[in-house]
């Protein structure tokens, strides 16, 4: 099988390079990576849809997994164009020349294509009615590839950490570190996933759908359970304190606040629920609890 793999140095990008090695040959490329052989003016660059789908056309892959997307969410919201491009006209694009070479596409999408409301988890078929320019973006793409008619899996997953690089965990770390008191969001829900299960996941999805093409579609791929940004704080802090991680925040001290403490740019969904049931009856899984990925995350992290 060979694998072509956009994105690789983002959190999902890297565990993807790991979790896709046992499948066949994996091409795997950043934005700035140059193309193979003959063709080094090729790059995986988003925002050169044509340049990109030329390197798929050259390659000519069993499989295409992108991992890479306009993520700065608030961001979004000022250069709206510029997400489009990267989150949608490009995924399109992809989506195009996997249809023509009978190609698989899997692609990531996000909980932000629903508004939050309720406290319901989302099932893959809800009314989407994204409440920002990330998510509209987002969606966008997603209509695009599934109107391509290309075989694929869409993946919409939330709340994704990784050892490797920032995420949410180490910030409360170094803040708790260095402050008496800390104020964290607790009305926003939902379950922190760990880009190595997305990535380990990917890897037996495809491996799935290449026997059982029936099997391509949209699949919503979190954690299990459930928690806001406050209690994932609590966990965090109280896990550190626990190995011996000096704190100076006291327990007592971390404390609850609404979003509206923290206007954004853009806005967030407060209920970033979603039903996993289709994706675990039909591929066979059972997925963890978020807490699990969580320790595993700071054992690596503290330990190194």
């Amino acid at each position: 099988m060979k694998i072509l793999l956009l994105g690789k140095g983002g959190q999902v990008g890297w565990e993807l390079q790991r979790a896709l090695a046992p499948l066949g040959q994996v091409d795997a490329f950043d934005h700035d990576s140059p193309g193979p052989g003959a063709a080094p003016h090729l790059r995986a660059n988003f925002a050169k849809p044509d340049d990109l789908a030329a390197l798929v056309r050259l390659l000519q892959p069993d499989v295409i997994v992108n991992a890479a997307a306009h993520t700065a969410v608030d961001k979004a919201e000022s250069e709206p164009e510029l997400a489009r491009l990267l989150n949608a006209t490009t995924p399109g694009a992809i989506a195009a020349e996997a249809a023509r070479m009978g190609a698989l596409l899997v692609h990531y999408s996000t909980d932000y294509v629903f508004d939050g409301s309720g406290e319901a988890p989302r099932q893959e078929d809800a009314a989407t009615a994204p409440l920002s320019v990330y998510g509209q973006t987002k969606l966008e793409g997603e209509q695009l590839i599934q109107a391509s008619g290309c075989r694929h899996l869409i993946l919409r997953t939330s709340w994704v950490y990784a050892a490797r690089g920032g995420n949410f965990a180490k910030t409360m770390l170094r803040l708790a570190a260095e402050r008496a008191e800390l104020k964290v969001i607790n009305d926003q829900i939902g379950a922190p996933t760990g880009a190595d299960l997305l990535a380990d996941i990917t890897a037996h999805a495809i491996l799935a759908v290449q026997r059982q093409p029936e099997l391509a579609g949209l699949y919503h791929l979190v954690a299990g359970g459930e928690t806001s940004w406050h209690e994932y704080a609590r966990f965090v802090i109280e896990w550190a304190r626990a190995k011996g991680v000096p704190l100076k925040v006291a327990p007592e001290a971390v404390l609850s606040t609404p979003t509206s403490s923290y206007p954004t740019p853009a806005k967030r969904p407060l209920n970033s629920r979603l039903s996993t049931s289709k994706i675990q009856n039909a591929f066979g899984l059972t997925l963890p609890h978020w807490q699990r990925g969580v320790e595993r995350m700071l054992t690596e992290i503290i330990e190194r």
